[in-house]
């Protein structure tokens, strides 16, 4: 049993690994700007604080926080607080950590599959690609580069770079499921996606095989806008129209935040595999079918 401190723990995937992570009776505290429980406790970014009783007995950190990708567009005041949000908290609790002298067995981060660049390709990325070259990109390498200093310490450091993440409670699928369903743009571009269990189920992998490195946190099977889509529509028995929204119109609407839906290629999920992590929902036909 370890005891977890998890930052982003009250966030969509926060709160589903809490409950797993206690299942697998593992002790869990949480940093929160609002706690309101006991296993809560306080943080403020902008004040350079962290409540010290947060950190009592702990092994690993799960460092979850950061601004949604998608939430809004993309204004230059929004790209830099999505930045931030990601490297300023990973920069406080590294201080912290060193302040408070302590001895972890891992710093556990959560990062993007946009490290390779928002781009459609005939590449299946792997974690010893080269990263990208846009916005996307740029927030991942700077996130993964704040995590990475706790190496210096001796401390090792997992991150997960994470796709699409399908829960029933909230996330990107609940967006997607429109009275009437089709794809975005050509439709060609691929959907790396992840039930959320198994993403907390590798989560708790990486802490109780003690897992170090880079990981995609994808599912293995490849799904396209178009496959998704039609997918979908048939999964909640709602039209399905082939033609997909043209791309003029979501550039439009969601201006240079439109790569999300018009840009991606495959993920490699292999490396995670081949640790022995197996997949509880490996294709989206069976995501869909456990969450509707």
């Amino acid at each position: 049993m370890a005891k977890i401190l998890i930052t982003g723990g009250t966030g969509l995937v926060g709160t589903r690994l809490t409950k797993m992570l206690i299942e697998q009776k593992h002790e869990v505290a949480i940093l929160s700007r609002t706690p309101k429980n006991k296993n809560e406790y306080k943080w403020n970014v902008s004040k350079d604080y962290i409540d010290d009783k947060a950190f009592l007995n702990v092994d690993y950190i799960i460092h979850l926080a950061g601004a949604g990708i998608a939430d809004k567009n993309w204004s230059e005041k929004r790209k830099k607080l999505i930045i931030d949000s990601r490297v300023k908290t990973t920069n406080l609790l590294f201080k912290k950590v060193i302040a408070q002298k302590l001895n972890l067995k891992g710093f556990v981060s959560a990062s993007g599959i946009g490290y390779y660049g928002a781009i459609t390709s005939t590449k299946i990325f792997k974690e010893t690609d080269k990263p990208g070259n846009d916005y996307l990109s740029e927030v991942c390498k700077k996130w993964e580069q704040a995590a990475l200093q706790f190496e210096a310490k001796k401390i090792p450091v997992t991150l997960l770079r994470t796709g699409i993440v399908i829960s029933k409670k909230g996330g990107a699928l609940q967006k997607m499921k429109t009275p009437i369903i089709s794809p975005l743009g050509s439709g060609k571009q691929y959907l790396p996606w992840i039930h959320i269990d198994d993403l907390c189920n590798m989560y708790i992998s990486v802490i109780e095989q003690q897992l170090e490195g880079i990981y995609n946190a994808v599912a293995p099977e490849h799904q396209t806008s178009k496959s998704f889509s039609k997918l979908l529509a048939n999964n909640l028995k709602r039209p399905y129209i082939k033609f997909g929204v043209p791309s003029l119109i979501l550039q439009l609407i969601f201006g240079e935040m439109s790569v999300l839906l018009l840009k991606g290629s495959r993920i490699s999920a292999d490396k995670i595999i081949e640790t022995g992590f197996k997949f509880k929902f490996p294709t989206l036909q069976n995501t869909f079918k456990n969450l509707f």
